[in-house]
Formats: C-alpha cells, structure tokens, sequence
C-alpha cells in the first residue's frame, strides 16, 4: 500500500521516485523486531560480579534493556539474588563463616548474607558488591528502565516461593498493566514452577527452560509463553515445531536460547530463527548480529 501511495504522489505531481522508499514508522519497527532480543545473562556477567547491581548497571551503561536473574530464599524467608544454591563460588562466605558448609543458600539468614562480599571473586574492583534482595534488584531495573527475565531458582527447595515473589513483585509495583505487559517473564527449569506462576497470574508471560521432546511441547503451551534451551540442544528444525504453537497467550511460543557469547554461535542461533540470545557478553552477541 505504500509503495503504491509513492507512486500515486510520483503521477500527481510529475516528479520521479529515485532510489529510495522510506518506511512509515509502523513498518520500521517490525523490521527491527525481526532481529533476536538480547538478553544479559545475569546482567552483563562477561564484565560485573553475576546478579549484582552493578552487573545490571553495566548491561544498561552498554545499551541493553533486558537482564535475566535468579531467584532464592534466605532461612529467614527473604528473597536474594544469587544463581548457586550454595554461596561459595561467588562470595566470600568460606572465610567469614568457615563452619557453615556447604553454605547453602536457605540455610543463611538474609542479614548473614547482606555482610557478604559477592564483587572480589571478579576482581578487586568489584569488591564490596553485595547478594542484592529481591527488593534492592527490582528498584534498580526500574530506575534504569530495564525489562526483567527472573529465573526461580530450585523451587523445589523453596515451597510457596511463587506467591511469595509475586507479593514481592505487588509491592514493588512489577505487576502493573506496563511492567506485565512489556517487562516481565518468570522463568524456571521446573515445569510446576512455571505452571504456578502461570495459576497465580495468568496474564504474566512465562518460560520453561529446557528442551522438551517435540511430542511434549502442546503440553507445555498449555501453561507457557516461551521454550528457552540450552544452545548446545537446538536445531533448526526444533525451533521450527516450537514456533508452529501457540502458548498459553495464544500467540507463537518462542524459544529464548542460552548462554550465548561468542559470534559463531550467535549467528547459528540466530540463523534458526530464535527470538531470544541470553549472554553473559551482550555486546558481542550485537556485534554478530549486526555483522
């Protein structure tokens, strides 16, 4: 129809078209939505201590809207960010509680942890850094503008931690028309999980992460949005069968893939046609997909 309404003014007034054809703004935004979303993994984790504040910082100085996290809960029934469900890989918990192994997440209390030093183990630089709250990370994604894709971390080790962190998420104003619409998806490797999100807030988008047989995947789109695999696990063909159902929105399930950091891999999941890159180095899966 454009086209045809160029040509139209060309008669009209005499004059020739020559070369080039500018796009309504309707028409630019699809094309830009055809390249796959990026996601920081972790926040920008290639660059800034994993799940801290300053890693979401980081993604946002290098221009990403959207950083993924995991969620878990502290003895005393806080919920803190942090991926392992121990505490020794990424803080210094070992030399200030050495009597404590294994160190497990739920087995601290939110103020043991808040004295945590979750920066050093990057570098010197980052020492400091803290295993943010719940509460602490969704503050400062929003004040940077940021969109949120939140992992439940091991939720069977944790009962009732859904309609816990969607109390969480009330409060601190994530389950807005905006923010359901346009900044949140919860995520986690248990089916149940995703399942119980999907029973408690049913407008809110969800991902199961895996790679369920192709078989099993209508069963999935029963009660989410997104089928987020490793990339070791994908084929063309396999993001083909996801793309051809609907989830639980009845809209096409997508297939959000991780962890990509590197242009080779980047440019193989993006020639499948996937709709999300999850990266611990955002900025190199950019460059690939503009290359």
């Amino acid at each position: 129809m454009y086209v045809r309404a160029v040509a139209a003014l060309a008669t009209v007034t005499g004059s020739a078209v020559i070369g080039v054809l500018v796009l309504p703004a309707a028409a630019q935004a699809t094309t830009r939505h055809d390249s796959p979303v990026i996601i920081a993994h972790r926040g920008a984790s290639a660059y800034a201590p994993e799940n801290t504040l300053e890693a979401v910082d980081e993604a946002d100085d290098l221009g990403f809207d959207w950083v993924e996290n995991d969620v878990q809960r502290t003895k005393d029934g806080a919920l803190v960010i942090i991926h392992d469900t121990t505490l020794n890989r990424t803080t210094d918990v070992e030399e200030l509680y050495p009597d404590r192994a294994p160190w497990n997440v739920k087995d601290f209390t939110a103020a043991e942890i808040a004295k945590l030093d979750a920066g050093s183990w990057k570098g010197a630089e980052f020492a400091g850094q803290r295993v943010p709250t719940l509460h602490q990370y969704l503050r400062r994604v929003d004040h940077n503008r940021q969109k949120l894709l939140m992992e439940i971390k091991s939720p069977e080790l944790y009962p009732g931690i859904e309609a816990q962190i969607m109390r969480e998420l009330r409060k601190d104003g994530w389950l807005s028309r905006g923010h359901v619409k346009r900044r949140l998806v919860i995520q986690s490797f248990s089916a149940d999980s995703v399942r119980t999100v999907h029973t408690l807030r049913p407008d809110i988008i969800t991902g199961f992460l895996g790679t369920p047989a192709v078989a099993e995947l209508p069963s999935y789109a029963a009660f989410t949005d997104q089928i987020n695999p490793s990339n070791t696990t994908l084929s063309a063909d396999y993001v083909k069968a996801v793309h051809a159902l609907k989830g639980v929105h009845k809209k096409p399930l997508e297939v959000h893939t991780w962890t990509v950091n590197d242009a080779a891999t980047t440019q193989r999941v993006a020639g499948y046609g996937v709709d999300g890159i999850i990266t611990n180095a955002p900025d190199v899966v950019r460059r690939a997909l503009r290359g």
